[in-house]
């Protein structure tokens, strides 16, 4: 990502360093996992990604242990038809975004932990124009363990 260009960062709310916000700022170069030299085709949600805005970039205490921090990014897009399946309904594959078209929808994302084997995000998905929770989920990470040798 180093080689990428800088992008404005100045909208981007939060107590981030400017270093972390640019890298960050870019949802779509850390999602897509490939170079753009890579001709492998279209990636699922590409162009949702492309959409994807980041309004905020913050690490602060955590509550519960406010020796550890925790990290806050959020996000914004509208959603779109391309989200939709051939009936009008939001398909099943950007179910997160389960609001109608045009609605405004801000993801916010928050670590819960992040340890030397595991790590878990808890993910909401707020409609900006109703002013509700639209959908939460968590997500965790972790390394198996060396399997022991059979003696």
């Amino acid at each position: 990502m180093s080689s990428s260009p800088a992008v404005d960062i100045s909208s981007i709310a939060g107590n981030a360093s400017d270093n972390t916000k640019q890298v960050l700022s870019s949802v779509h170069r850390i999602f897509a996992n490939r170079t753009d030299n890579d001709n492998a085709g279209p990636v699922f949600g590409e162009a949702i990604q492309k959409r994807l805005e980041v309004t905020e970039v913050s690490v602060n205490p955590k509550a519960e242990e406010p020796q550890r921090l925790e990290g806050k990014v959020v996000l914004e897009t509208t959603v779109e038809e391309d989200m939709l399946n051939g009936g009008g309904i939001i398909h099943g594959g950007c179910s997160a975004f389960l609001i109608d078209v045009g609605d405004r929808i801000r993801i916010v994302n928050q670590t819960i932990t992040v340890g030397a084997r595991a790590h878990s995000v808890r993910t909401e998905i707020w409609n900006v124009t109703h002013h509700r929770l639209v959908s939460s989920g968590t997500h965790i990470k972790m390394q198996p363990s060396t399997p022991k040798a059979n003696l």
